[in-house]
């Protein structure tokens, strides 16, 4: 009967009209977001980031984790009709899915993607409710050792697996640990890299810093690069959005090994719904009868990606609200929505916030259910948005960054720390320093600090105290082999580069 009673009291949380109003929003916002080419999920939630000031820690977590799965339905959309991934984990979705807008199937691949975004969705929160509970209660036996150990492996898996070298993302890992490091002492009260300014004795704001390095920056990026194509708001129309039977034949199967692959990834720090999505589509056309038919058009090259990245998106709530470690960037900026309201994600969440956790998890069925209703009659709005000049919406955009920066603390300082992340970010992004460690590590430094100073005095000072903890010697030792594979394969791919260069030259 508890299960019952925890969903009939998420059920309870997530019906009133206050969550119920912000899940809508959050979803909306986040197909909309997914739909533009260029943002993403990262950005948009960095934009309205300064609203869960001034709202209730459940129903800040309902609308930002709303933008988070809303944009992987509403990228779709860009990638089917433009070519153009509306986010990252969409991208593979060009493959098949233009293919079958050329071929006069636009409204049939967004149509099945959408079943298949509910579909995944429905797995992922399954694992979700299923699974979160059980790691959490597992978890209420570590003690400060074995977090610090934890997040260390975190931050070192997240900076390994990133899209740039391992050089540079621990370099942008320990970057992020050092602004988390400004301010004043959390021990002794000493001001800390302050340089004598009042304004951040407080430390830097995560929602100026995360509104910078992505909002901004994409901003930047996407004016440089984001072409006007020319579409046509009549090409899709409702009745085009009807698969055939043969549809729905080719893709339940292909639907469920893609939602299982989806929960996978999910969990695991620094994949997410990107990798889930590339090898849920390498499998399908690994094991299909008819290979030649991917990216020509194959429907189950659609949904397979479709179902992996949504139920990638629920799962990674797994390990950011059962053990406080967050998996990407987006997952950092939750654990920031809760700290700001005095909330520490992990194993006490379940027990101690059970309204907030199982809100939340209810809060998913919700919102999923409305994304399908929302996306299919909206096939037109989305449609007329994607031919609406990038150049007349950027300049509305930056403006409800400025505001919301200022809204929070209502400091014209915030603003400047926004504007001067936003010209790092930019700058990052020009020499492919990856973003998102910094993140990672300016949200999980004080807590590393917090733990390891607990665990040394606790030890007396002797770290091979800490080593010695079964949980925590463990993964330690996992953090080592993940730096030195990631070496090795760093290196092996520099070797295989330096090869190709050497016989082209020849």
């Amino acid at each position: 009967m508890d299960i019952l009673s925890n969903l009939a009291l998420g059920l309870e949380t997530a019906l009133t009209p206050v969550n119920l109003a912000y899940c809508f929003f959050g979803v909306f916002i986040g197909t909309l977001v997914g739909v533009l080419p260029g943002l993403g999920a990262l950005a948009a939630i960095s934009m309205l980031f300064p609203m869960t000031f001034h709202l209730e820690p459940t129903t800040a977590l309902i609308m930002l984790a709303g933008i988070y799965y809303g944009t992987a339905y509403g990228g779709s959309t860009a990638s089917i009709l433009l070519n153009i991934p509306g986010t990252t984990s969409s991208a593979v979705t060009c493959l098949d899915g233009y293919p079958m807008a050329q071929q006069g199937r636009a409204g049939v691949a967004l149509a099945m993607t959408a079943v298949a975004s509910f579909i995944g969705g429905v797995f992922g929160i399954l694992v979700l409710s299923m699974f979160t509970p059980i790691v959490a209660s597992w978890a209420l036996s570590f003690g400060s050792a074995e977090y610090f150990a934890l997040m260390l492996l975190g931050l070192v898996a997240a900076s390994a697996i990133s899209d740039a070298t391992l050089v540079k993302g621990l370099a942008m890992v320990v970057l992020g640990v050092l602004l988390a490091t400004v301010g004043m002492d959390p021990q002794s009260g000493t001001a800390r890299f302050t340089f004598g300014s009042l304004s951040v004795l407080d430390g830097l704001s995560i929602s100026a810093l995360a509104m910078g390095l992505f909002g901004v920056a994409e901003i930047i990026t996407s004016i440089r690069n984001t072409e006007t194509r020319r579409l046509d708001p009549k090409s899709v129309t409702l009745r085009s959005l009807m698969p055939k039977r043969d549809d729905f034949r080719r893709s339940w199967m292909p639907m469920l090994r893609a939602s299982t692959i989806g929960s996978m990834f999910g969990t695991l720090p620094g994949t997410g719904p990107t990798v889930a999505a590339f090898v849920s589509y390498g499998l399908e056309k690994r094991i299909s009868d008819e290979p030649e038919r991917f990216g020509k058009g194959a429907v189950e090259g659609v949904v397979a990606p479709e179902a992996a990245n949504n139920a990638a998106d629920q799962t990674a709530f797994i390990p950011t609200l059962s053990l406080g470690i967050p998996g990407s960037a987006t997952m950092a900026l939750m654990i920031g929505a809760l700290m700001v309201h005095g909330i520490h994600p992990g194993p006490n969440l379940v027990t101690q916030q059970p309204a907030l956790f199982w809100g939340l998890v209810m809060s998913f069925w919700i919102g999923n259910l409305l994304l399908v209703i929302l996306n299919l009659p909206l096939i037109g709005l989305w449609v007329r948005l994607l031919s609406v000049p990038y150049h007349l919406l950027y300049p509305a955009i930056l403006m409800f960054v400025c505001i919301g920066a200022y809204s929070v603390h209502y400091s014209a300082f915030d603003v400047m720390v926004v504007m001067g992340f936003g010209a790092l970010g930019y700058a990052m992004r020009i020499f492919g320093m990856p973003a998102a460690p910094l993140l990672l590590g300016f949200v999980l430094g004080p807590l590393i600090e917090q733990h390891f100073r607990r665990a040394m005095v606790l030890a007396r000072g002797d770290f091979t105290a800490v080593i010695e903890r079964p949980i925590a010697g463990t993964v330690l030792v996992i953090t080592a082999f993940v730096l030195l594979w990631s070496i090795w394969s760093g290196r092996k791919a520099a070797l295989r580069m330096r090869r190709r260069v050497t016989e082209q030259e020849d």
